[in-house]
């Protein structure tokens, strides 16, 4: 009976703990860039863990990916050209999304 509580108790832990670090994309980025872009898979442009590799350890990801954005451009995936600013992003959201994408490298 000890050995069973114990195991429900270890899957519990893992199941919370799993659902902890799952990361979820913010609704501004999600509704601006999740037509093309996924979390972990690419649609029409690269995943966003993808960018985040890309970038890992750039000291200046996030104002790259904040140019990238706003003048538009393939940026050497061969996945097509994204227009500028996506969907039609403000600035601020195009800075929001950058700062996400760069988070997930960490």
């Amino acid at each position: 009976m000890r050995t069973i509580i114990t195991s429900v108790v270890a899957t519990a832990i893992l199941i919370i703990a799993g659902s902890a670090l799952a990361v979820e994309m913010p609704a501004d980025v999600k509704a601006k860039c999740g037509a093309c872009h996924a979390m972990d898979q690419k649609i029409i442009g690269p995943s966003f863990t993808e960018i985040a590799k890309k970038y890992k350890g750039d000291k200046d990801a996030a104002g790259k990916i904040i140019a990238n954005v706003v003048k538009g451009g393939s940026f050497g995936w061969n996945l097509g050209s994204m227009p500028p600013k996506g969907l039609g992003a403000s600035d601020a959201e195009v800075k929001s999304a950058s700062e996400f994408i760069t988070g997930l490298a960490k």
